[in-house]
């Protein structure tokens, strides 16, 4: 048994310490986040502030990042990694993820997900409540697929996008890097890095920042 350290203790932060808690794998989880005024969650403690990872090496040895931003959360992965802590995969107990299938580390999935077989789930990604990912799926680093989204079987999904709660991505789609699925968006056609989709079927709504 060993202690977990969970960057970030907002929404995200509460569901990640609800299924370490159920794993049991840590006998010690506590919080890092910048909020001064924040002492506890969930009634584990907050500890400290994130730039005072490196002070807590010696008492928490394994550490998750639980930031929303992708692109932040991203950075806060490699940064974790390079403090020297064990970086898990959390997989909640009620998450069906197939034997077959490959998850990064720092990546989480949550209750109700259905990751099917040879899918490939990079580091730090999020598959939310009741979301499915389906067979030969293939999903790049820090990837956020919100809750109820369904992306079908053989779609690959660039860096850091964000498939939007109830969103859904027809088969053999390629989506590219930075990209925004909307709310409810049905995707059909392939999508191009640095842009937002949205409606039924799904068409360009804006294009965004190279890198946001």
């Amino acid at each position: 048994m060993s202690g977990l350290l969970i960057i970030g203790a907002g929404g995200l932060g509460k569901v990640i310490a609800e299924i370490a808690m159920l794993l049991g794998k840590w006998d010690r989880i506590a919080f890092l986040d910048d909020r001064v005024d924040l002492k506890e969650v969930m009634g584990f403690p907050v500890i400290g502030k994130l730039t005072e990872l490196d002070s807590y090496k010696d008492d928490y040895n394994s550490a998750f990042v639980a930031i929303g931003n992708n692109k932040t959360r991203l950075l806060w992965l490699q940064l974790v990694g390079i403090s020297g802590f064990n970086i898990p995969t959390l997989i909640h107990p009620l998450s069906i993820v197939s034997k077959f299938s490959s998850i990064g580390e720092g990546a989480a999935v949550m209750a109700g997900a259905v990751i099917n077989a040879h899918a490939t789930i990079g580091k730090g990604c999020i598959v939310n409540t009741c979301a499915s990912i389906d067979h030969d799926c293939t999903l790049e680093d820090g990837i956020h697929v919100s809750p109820g989204a369904r992306v079908s079987g053989t779609v690959n999904i660039g860096r850091c996008s964000w498939v939007c709660v109830g969103s859904s991505i027809a088969n053999d789609i390629r989506i590219g890097s930075h990209v925004i699925i909307a709310a409810g968006a049905a995707v059909v056609q392939d999508v191009p890095d640095n842009v937002m989709v949205a409606g039924v079927p799904a068409i360009l709504k804006r294009e965004i920042a190279a890198g946001k």
